[in-house]
């Protein structure tokens, strides 16, 4: 009864038992891709990252209610048999991850150097998070080519690095056409919710 609803939109259903996703931050943009893949039937999920739970997170984390704690056993409590790693990424250990074992690696971690080298070593299986914070408008949410991004100065830093190590790749990204608000570490769940939202529908239509 639990997934009745899913298995009547997706015609393939069946297939997200086998799928295995890691996740890599759980945090405003992450958490929600984890609550959408958790609640259309994906059960093999691993989450990975090292943060506690802040009260300053209160305005777009789930979980968040939980101070103090880390951000992956509460998560993983709150939605069972999900698989936790207490990891902060690094160039250093993401080849620790055992890239290999995952169908998909979905991206939402915000340190460009981390970034940089998940998309190298995850790709062709890679979708990755842009800059959702400073933004309060979910209509200019794209999905697009990194190469075909626009207004978001994180997917420059992101290409620019690209280019600068001669990787020749294509994935998709979550971004925004958004130009973002002149603000101190502004973030609004509307857009960052919806960020988390379009990574896991983007992961659900490829592979059902």
């Amino acid at each position: 009864m639990r997934y009745d609803r899913c298995k009547k939109i997706f015609s393939k259903f069946d297939h997200l038992k086998d799928l295995k996703v890691l996740i890599c931050g759980v945090g405003g943009v992450g958490g929600y891709a984890l609550d959408c893949l958790y609640r259309s039937g994906v059960s093999d999920i691993t989450i990975v990252d090292y943060d506690t739970f802040d009260i300053t997170n209160q305005n777009r984390q789930i979980g968040s209610e939980f101070i103090g704690e880390k951000k992956v056993k509460v998560l993983s409590e709150l939605y069972p048999y999900i698989k936790p790693v207490d990891m902060k990424l690094s160039p250093e250990n993401i080849q620790t991850l055992e890239l290999d074992r995952y169908d998909i690696v979905i991206d939402a971690i915000d340190d460009l150097n981390a970034k940089i080298e998940l998309i190298k070593a995850a790709y062709p299986k890679i979708i990755s998070s842009m800059g959702a914070a400073k933004r309060i408008d979910p209509t200019k949410i794209r999905i697009e080519s990194i190469w075909k991004t626009n207004t978001d100065p994180l997917a420059k830093k992101v290409r620019d690095r690209l280019k600068k190590e001669n990787f020749q790749g294509d994935f998709k990204v979550v971004y925004s056409i958004e130009k973002p608000i002149k603000c101190d570490m502004g973030s609004f769940v509307g857009v960052t919710g919806a960020f988390g939202f379009a990574l896991c529908s983007e992961v659900l239509k490829d592979f059902v």
